[in-house]
């Protein structure tokens, strides 16, 4: 039984009714506003125990989907053996240490044995996982290690790039720093020039704008 915010695989919903968790996490944020030295009865802070207790609801999702259920059986067979990536997909998490944002984008590639995976599927599986208290090293490694089980490709990548508000508004107060992070699994993990293709076809904008796309598009 994987620990609560680690494995690959979503934690089912306890017993605990949704409402009465509700409940708990509004009078849990009333107390923070007393706490803070706020008056929790004043008109502009009457319903903001309700609110936050909705948002963590909604920012932390990812600990009550199941997996199966969001690829939905999208797995289909094709002659199809080169690289496949989804690019530049938008993530929203929180840190675990300090319940603050950490957000940015993420990079995925994995190539094919025999199946493909519904394209839209990729960032599904990315939201699955970010919506839950994380790391980034940890995020990262879990979106890499469930396409693998899931898919059973030749290979897989992950990069992920992001700011954290915990080093931006407070602590060092770097504004303009980023994290990257990366999970190499398989056929990516083992040969450099692959590793290589995906790391070069990432840093670039769309392949569409690059001219080594339409010399090779002219040439035919």
């Amino acid at each position: 039984m994987p620990v609560l915010g680690q494995g690959i695989q979503p934690l089912k919903e306890n017993a605990m009714k949704i409402e009465e968790k509700t409940q708990q996490l509004q009078e849990a944020i009333e107390q923070i506003l007393v706490l803070v030295g706020e008056d929790p009865t004043r008109e502009g802070l009457i319903k903001t125990p309700e609110r936050v207790a909705k948002m963590f609801h909604f920012l932390t999702k990812g600990y009550t989907q199941d997996i199966d259920e969001v690829l939905n059986g999208a797995l289909f067979p094709i002659k199809y053996d080169e690289m496949v990536i989804v690019k530049d997909i938008d993530f929203f998490s929180l840190c675990e240490h300090h319940l603050v944002p950490f957000f940015g984008r993420c990079h995925i590639a994995y190539l094919p044995d025999k199946k493909v995976i519904g394209l839209s599927k990729l960032p599904r599986i990315v939201e699955v996982f970010s919506r839950r208290l994380q790391v980034q090293e940890r995020l990262t490694q879990q979106i890499a290690e469930i396409i693998q089980e899931k898919i059973r490709p030749q290979g897989v990548a992950v990069v992920m790039e992001a700011q954290h508000l915990c080093m931006m508004m407070r602590g060092v107060e770097k504004q303009n720093a980023t994290a990257i992070t990366s999970a190499m699994l398989g056929g990516f993990r083992t040969r450099r020039e692959t590793r290589e293709e995906f790391l070069e076809l990432i840093k670039r904008g769309s392949v569409q704008k690059d001219p080594l796309f339409w010399h090779h598009e002219s040439s035919e």
